[in-house]
């Protein structure tokens, strides 16, 4: 009997470790600034970017092109969490995967953050590219998930060609590239200040733990 039950345990942990990878993993989540932000760079608009007391502030009272905070280094497979809030009437995003071109634009997955009456946050947008992967239309639990002028809790999984997310605890997207020519499976997290009028988003709790 005792062999038949650890048999059964050790089955129960493989499938559990093949469907959900960010629970077994959760003690792993390491912080995403643990030195500040001074090893990052600025891609696109000059947005000012500050890291205060473990929060990440993006703003700017205009920009004419989209201003992204990018990582040092590129990340393959991975779950990201993080804490958001942005200024109702503001867009914003978190970009994972994401690359510069030669001129100097940054494309790449985008997990949106958005404050209009669409209310797709948490769709996968292909920044600079392709344009919507995965949008929320028609997804009215996901669409009602994330709330406008309140802190907003996000995970992203990146795994494979599958990028995953959710919104305060609600599946959004869940999109698998089959595109050859566009499937990264690996590059840069980047997050958004987007360009146009006055705006302003705060990350915190930002964490994210290698798969």
């Amino acid at each position: 009997m005792r062999r038949i039950l650890s048999f059964v345990a050790l089955t129960f942990s493989a499938c559990c470790a093949q469907l959900d990878p960010m629970i077994l993993n959760q003690v792993d989540m390491q912080p995403m600034f643990p030195e500040g932000i001074g090893s990052w760079s600025i891609v696109g608009g000059k947005a000012s970017f500050t890291y205060t007391d473990g929060v990440l502030t993006g703003d700017a009272e205009r920009l004419e092109r989209n201003s992204f905070l990018v990582s040092p280094r590129e990340y393959d497979d991975f779950v990201l969490e993080a804490e958001v809030w942005i200024e109702p009437g503001t867009n914003s995003g978190i970009q994972v995967r994401s690359h510069t071109n030669d001129k100097g634009r940054f494309f790449g997955y985008q997990i949106e953050i958005d404050t209009s009456p669409r209310a797709w946050s948490g769709g996968l947008y292909d920044e600079g590219r392709r344009g919507w992967m995965n949008s929320l239309e028609g997804n009215e639990e996901a669409r009602a998930a994330f709330k406008n002028g309140e802190w907003n809790h996000y995970r992203i999984q990146a795994e494979g060609s599958n990028v995953k997310s959710w919104v305060n605890g609600v599946p959004c997207a869940d999109f698998t590239d089959i595109d050859p020519n566009n499937t990264d499976l690996s590059g840069f997290i980047g997050f958004q200040v987007h360009s146009g009028a006055k705006a302003k988003v705060m990350w915190r709790n930002v964490q994210i733990t290698e798969l």
